[in-house]
């Protein structure tokens, strides 16, 4: 018997919100078909500034998206540079959740972007739920970076777009919204505390999100931190998208905190949904990318630990540079 039992109530809900967000089939949607990803932010680098944080160029069909902005206000400026990837004009910004280590770059891109192109990441995606209150043990202070963060970016002309479900950016590209927890894989701390409308409950991280993708190869799914769970976010990926394999899946997965057992009940999942590759950085954890290599049958070319700089590109698979290969 599986350790995680889906929650009827909460599948309920889901399925009638996929059916009413968009009426057109699967069929008739758009797909993708140039597609690189490039990692700017994450621990391992053989390039660049090492950090515990994220972010990623996304270059998709001529257009550019940045996902999340690493945890030193620097740290992606930098290595940008160092790897010569161009931020210039980069329109949007996809935040995956409030967590500093996600959103600590954001200020200091747009301002230092901005001075020539006032346009480079002038509007930020975010899911309902990352401005709210965090109270610190006392309950006076604020744990939250991202109030004082949305005042400053608000300030300098920046535009948050707030989601509540899933949404179509490009064609082809898919914002999940905050992932329905239908599996309770508790991918998150469990110490933090967050005033939602309901009043002052367990901080879950209710409005992580994740990037997906949709190609003629299967999804590819960006993920920041995964506190969704990561077998959740698939199947709201699959759900709002379309029922195809996964074929790649990159970002971090927090899964280093996990226990053998739930460690294969993830890989038997991610097996069960077709993954073809994986980039695991930031949260994943060394062991737990090992562990999903092993067990779901990927190799070295197709799984790897992520690295600054590294890259995954459609048609392509996966170029880990040399410390990760």
């Amino acid at each position: 018997m599986s350790i995680y039992r889906p929650l009827a109530s909460v599948i309920l809900a889901t399925l009638v919100a996929a059916a009413t967000a968009h009426a057109e089939t699967p069929a008739d949607r758009p797909r993708v078909h140039s597609l690189r990803i490039v990692i700017l932010s994450t621990m391992l680098a053989d390039e660049g500034i090492g950090e515990w944080g994220f972010a990623a160029l996304v270059l998709v069909d001529g257009e550019r998206i940045l996902f999340d902005t690493g945890a030193r206000p620097n740290t992606v400026l930098e290595n940008a540079r160092e790897l010569k990837v161009d931020l210039a004009g980069v329109p949007e910004v996809v935040l995956s959740h409030n967590h500093s280590d996600h959103t600590g770059g954001l200020l200091t891109l747009r301002r230092e972007l901005g001075r020539t192109n006032a346009a480079t990441l002038a509007r930020a995606h975010v899911g309902r739920g990352i401005f709210w209150s965090r109270p610190g043990a006392d309950v006076a202070g604020e744990k939250n970076a991202m109030l004082a963060v949305r005042t400053e970016y608000e300030k300098g002309g920046g535009v948050f777009v707030e989601h509540d479900g899933p949404v179509q950016l490009r064609p082809g590209v898919w914002l999940t919204g905050p992932v329905p927890r239908v599996y309770p894989e508790r991918n998150w701390s469990g110490a933090g505390r967050v005033r939602a409308p309901e009043g002052l409950i367990e901080d879950n991280v209710p409005e992580d999100q994740s990037l997906v993708f949709d190609t003629d190869r299967g999804l590819v799914v960006l993920t920041g931190c995964g506190h969704a769970g990561v077998v959740n976010t698939l199947e709201q990926a699959r759900r709002v998208v379309r029922e195809a394999p996964v074929h790649a899946l990159v970002g971090g997965l927090h899964l280093f905190p996990l226990d053998d057992e739930r460690l294969d009940w993830t890989a038997d999942k991610l097996k069960a949904f077709g993954l073809e590759n994986l980039i695991g950085a930031h949260c994943t954890g060394l062991e737990a990318v090992y562990r999903l290599r092993a067990r779901d049958g990927l190799t070295r070319q197709t799984a790897v630990v992520g690295a600054v700089g590294a890259s995954f590109e459609l048609g392509k698979g996966i170029n880990p540079l040399e410390l990760a290969h």
